[in-house]
């Protein structure tokens, strides 16, 4: 029979797993397992970097217009061929990136942190907050998001500041019901009745117990909401209610590029649209790999 003093000093001298150790490697096996996420993993590095070193690698100015060289097809000189005023169309894709994805990450910022306190507080306090904090969100539901957005955009300005805030608002529900659902759910578990009897606050058993047992899921939240958010900062532009010519942007690109498709110049919106279409779809896999991540089941 082995000795029980042996087998806990055994057990004390055991090497203590580190926690980020562990994740990454949960995360490894669980993004080798899908190739496809490794594929979203790459992608996604191609579009940061596009979007921080775009303006230093364009090859043309995205604003210098030739008008001898208007509407050419796709060459050696120009990669997506050149728009109706004779302007780069890679170098304007490849500026447009900073801007969309400025908007969409500041968009998504806010949403999550106003998203995350009005969830939180309605989900812990109840009563009175958590109706005030219901009856909002669920009027911002009622409407189709993007035509609230579009509402919103036009009753402030169609300028890159109101964009984001439209963006934001139409976003901060998604955020706000994940975050009630967590905090509703454990806000008498054991660990927040200790940090009670503990002397710990309201805003501190929030902020420091319940958001981060919140934090997984409205990640994958944020993930897929970026893409949502570029759609619909590309949408505004393409109805004219976004960013405005001649500032290089995907909705713009393939709203002017739209009108000369039946005449044959079809790089013209083919190339944004697909920045567009990959990078939206790049989030979505993103979105899918982090909730395979994040998932207890995958743990083991």
């Amino acid at each position: 029979m082995a000795d029980p003093a042996s087998a806990v000093s055994t057990e004390a001298n055991a090497p203590v797993q580190p926690g980020n150790a562990g994740f990454l490697r949960r995360s490894f096996y669980v993004l080798s397992s899908n190739p496809v996420s490794f594929i979203a993993l790459g992608a996604f590095g191609l579009i940061i970097l596009a979007g921080i070193f775009g303006p230093s690698l364009a090859p043309y100015d995205p604003l210098f217009t030739n008008a001898s060289r208007a509407l050419q097809a796709p060459s050696a000189d120009h990669w997506f061929g050149t728009d109706q005023l004779g302007r780069d169309v890679f170098s304007r894709v490849l500026v447009a990136t900073r801007l969309d994805l400025l908007i969409s990450v500041i968009a998504v910022a806010l949403s999550f942190v106003v998203g995350a306190a009005i969830g939180t507080s309605a989900g812990y306090y109840g009563g009175w907050i958590d109706r005030i904090s219901s009856r909002l969100i669920d009027t911002i539901m009622a409407f189709p998001l993007f035509v609230l957005a579009m509402g919103i955009v036009a009753a402030l300005g169609n300028s890159i500041e109101n964009i984001i805030y439209a963006t934001a608002i139409i976003n901060v529900p998604f955020y706000a019901r994940v975050a009630r659902a967590e905090a509703n759910i454990r806000r008498n578990a054991g660990f927040i009745q200790a940090a009670k009897l503990g002397g710990s606050g309201g805003i501190r058993i929030i902020a420091m117990q319940l958001f981060p047992n919140a934090l997984p899921p409205m990640m994958v939240q944020a993930s897929l909401n970026l893409g949502w958010a570029i759609l619909n900062a590309a949408g505004l532009s393409f109805i004219g209610l976004g960013v405005q010519p001649p500032t290089p942007e995907w909705g713009i690109m393939v709203a002017e590029g739209a009108n000369f498709i039946v005449s044959g110049e079809w790089w013209l919106a083919l190339f944004p649209g697909a920045a567009l279409m990959v990078t939206v779809f790049t989030f979505n896999l993103m979105g899918d790999a982090l909730r395979d991540i994040v998932d207890p089941r995958k743990r083991t």
